[in-house]
């Protein structure tokens, strides 16, 4: 069984449960808390698995691998059915730079080891933090609707299954609310969350739903 090092509020942890749960593999899921203050991930244990001192990262027959996307692309190759990609050269190419928008773009600039920093060295206070988050998901949420709205509606972002767009923009849809970022200038990715979070992978995978989620 693979292994899956996992914090409930990852979103790149999130991707990696979506798209295990997309292609039906079991998984055991070891929780490593990156919590500021607790910061498990830095600890000599977690650093061994992980060099880079980051979740998520995947036990599997042939070793661990690390980065979301990396992991995702491994998940396709070695579990065909159903696939995150399109075969189709151009259809692949599409699929891909929407969710590289969201996992190379918005995502980093967002990581909590960003915002520490922001914190840390610049002396950002919650309210400095909160408005640097919200501003880089506003600016890559607007070129995404923008690609939306050039295509016919579908129910999830590229027809009407989930792909490896969907995996990466349910995660990031729910930063966007945990930030309390105005989302009425997207209706149509509001629209694909909706339809992706109702699907069965998603709602398992969903942060709440995990065993070391904190409750409210």
């Amino acid at each position: 069984m693979l292994k899956l090092y996992d914090y409930w509020r990852s979103s790149a942890a999130y991707r990696v449960r979506i798209g295990l749960n997309l292609k039906g593999v079991a998984y055991e899921s070891v929780p490593v808390n990156i919590a500021p203050g607790i910061d498990e991930h830095q600890q000599p244990a977690f650093r061994a698995i992980n060099p880079q001192m980051r979740v998520p990262a995947l036990e599997t027959p042939h070793g661990v691998l690390t980065q979301s996307m990396s992991i995702l692309v491994w998940l396709d190759q070695t579990y065909p059915e159903p696939r995150f990609v399109p075969s189709d050269p151009w259809a692949g190419a599409q699929v891909r730079s929407f969710a590289l928008t969201i996992a190379t773009d918005i995502h980093p600039l967002n990581n909590i080891s960003v915002l520490g920093w922001l914190k840390s060295r610049f002396g950002a206070d919650e309210a400095a933090t909160g408005e640097w988050y919200r501003h880089w998901i506003s600016v890559g949420f607007e070129a995404l609707e923008a690609r939306a709205r050039a295509r016919p509606e579908t129910p999830f972002v590229f027809g009407d299954a989930p792909n490896l767009a969907d995996i990466c923009l349910v995660p990031q849809m729910a930063n966007a609310r945990r930030f309390k970022t105005d989302l009425a200038p997207f209706p149509r990715l509001v629209a694909y969350d909706e339809s992706a979070r109702a699907h069965p992978a998603f709602v398992k995978a969903a942060p709440e739903n995990q065993k070391d989620a904190v409750k409210p």
